[in-house]
């Protein structure tokens, strides 16, 4: 979207963009009826598995990288497109080096939908429920443990969960550095 012109473009980026504060519990209801025994995908026989609950955090994920991909993107071609185009390559071979050089941008798009896929709790409950070694996540687990007054299991939970976010943030930085010689 960054580097080709098309009509609905805009739309495009509209619809995006106001995905981004697109509410968990109504995503979750969305895939529980899609996925449902009465819904058009129900025969797959899915819901209640990790796979929809997969599904649920991708549609939440998704906007959040399209929209930050797009913002950092379009700031490269403004910069680079030109040259690129001026020295022979076409739009879509010049789309992968465009990509090279804004790719501490990407990182940054993929951490934050990382960060929203962890910190799901509404969708997941919805889709997946929250059974007990098959279905249960981090998150629907300390929110079932304070709800059940086990608030030392769900606060231990909460720092093993932001040691995990702080652990992949900190890899991803430690990785881009190597990638870019830096």
């Amino acid at each position: 979207m960054a580097v080709y012109r098309f009509r609905t473009k805009g739309a495009l980026i509209l619809i995006a963009n106001a995905l981004l504060g697109l509410p968990p519990v109504v995503v979750g209801l969305v895939v529980y009826l899609l996925l449902s025994r009465s819904g058009p995908l129900g025969a797959f026989g899915i819901l209640f598995t990790p796979t929809a609950m997969i599904i649920a955090q991708a549609i939440l994920c998704f906007p959040i990288v399209i929209a930050l991909v797009h913002r950092m993107i379009v700031d490269v071609w403004k910069t680079y497109g030109d040259a690129f185009l001026v020295d022979g390559a076409s739009r879509f071979r010049a789309i992968l080096p465009v990509m090279r050089i804004g790719r501490e941008g990407l990182l940054t798009a993929f951490l934050a939908a990382f960060g929203r896929a962890i910190a799901e709790v509404g969708a997941i409950i919805i889709v997946g429920g929250n059974i007990r070694g098959y279905k249960r996540t981090m998150t629907t687990a300390i929110a079932l443990e304070t709800s059940k007054g086990g608030l030392s299991y769900a606060l231990a939970l909460g720092i093993i969960l932001i040691i995990l976010s702080m652990a992949v943030s900190g890899l991803s930085f430690i990785f881009g550095r190597a990638l870019s010689g830096r």
